[in-house]
């Protein structure tokens, strides 16, 4: 396929685009910041100004594109994973401001020019606990996608915003658009880094609601939505099938939602931020785990 993806620059996107590229695609990179990946060729555009969207969905990916003499060719697919990556990096307003902008100009560009799937970055943050004001629990265990989305912080309200306005481009449009509520990605080299203090202390991972997902397993998760067409407009929870910290879920429970209803029998490490919808509807199949990359852990403690 032939696919723009904003963001490839960025930490989960460097891996997804990568991802992509191997599985045989083209990807051109939409981003402030120019890709290191080797075979991902970057255009500079602001997303938040239209006319540089407008411009950039319909430009040739590359030299040999003029070859044919047949014109630009149509991309078969949109990836939106550029934005303002969390609270903090910018005033509140701007980070509202960009992601919401940078959002409505990509559906917009895409329905107009009948690209026919766009699949974009929504976060774990829009179910309010992950940037909340003090300690929120969820309203309920396993968290699906049927979970309330109240958000406190400018970043989560600008995820939710971009839902609302993905399902309108849809209905408006009746082409696929898929969002990705997305778990705290980590890369590979960041088991060795960071996961030993988060079997020290789980408590780390409470906003996290003790979820993760694997770089790796996200851009399989983004070639699994390339790969299904039909959904209409949907939003998954993608996240690893295990939880991030080496208690079992009923210590976790015990220790950090002791009033939590868990609306159903679940395994012993199993996520609390549950994949079943991805796995149903897509085949999503994540293969990596923290457990494989630190071996000698007590999964038990």
């Amino acid at each position: 396929m032939r696919i723009l993806f904003t963001g490839g620059s960025g930490k989960a996107g460097r891996h997804a685009s990568a991802y992509l590229r191997d599985q045989g695609h083209r990807v051109i990179n939409l981003d402030w910041v120019v890709s290191d990946v080797p075979g991902i060729t970057t255009l500079k555009v602001d997303l938040t100004d239209a006319g540089q969207v407008f411009n950039a969905c319909q430009a040739y990916a590359g030299i040999d594109e003029l070859e044919p003499g047949t014109g630009v060719p149509r991309y078969d697919a949109i990836v939106h994973f550029a934005a303002i990556p969390a609270i903090l990096h910018r005033p509140d307003n701007e980070t509202y401001r960009i992601n919401t902008l940078s959002t409505y100009n990509i559906l917009d560009a895409a329905t107009r020019l009948g690209i026919p799937k766009v699949i974009f970055a929504s976060s774990e943050t829009t179910y309010g606990i992950c940037f909340a004001d003090g300690e929120k629990a969820p309203d309920y265990l396993p968290v699906d996608e049927e979970h309330p989305t109240v958000p406190q912080d400018s970043y989560a309200m600008s995820k939710v915003v971009n839902e609302v306005t993905a399902r309108s481009f849809q209905a408006r449009s009746g082409i696929d658009i898929y969002g990705l509520r997305i778990n705290n990605v980590i890369e590979p080299h960041e088991y060795v880094e960071l996961f030993p203090a988060f079997l020290d202390q789980p408590a780390m991972r409470r906003r996290n609601i003790f979820a993760y997902i694997d770089a790796r397993d996200l851009g399989q998760m983004v070639d699994c939505c390339l790969k299904t067409d039909g959904l209409g407009y949907e939003v998954f929870n993608v996240a690893n099938n295990d939880l991030s910290v080496g208690l079992t879920n009923a210590q976790v429970i015990e220790r950090f939602y002791p009033n939590v209803p868990v609306r159903r029998e679940m395994g012993e490490f199993e996520t609390f931020y549950s994949n079943d919808k991805a796995r149903r509807l897509v085949g999503f199949a994540p293969s990596y785990s923290w457990r494989d990359a630190l071996p000698s852990a007590d999964s038990g403690r």
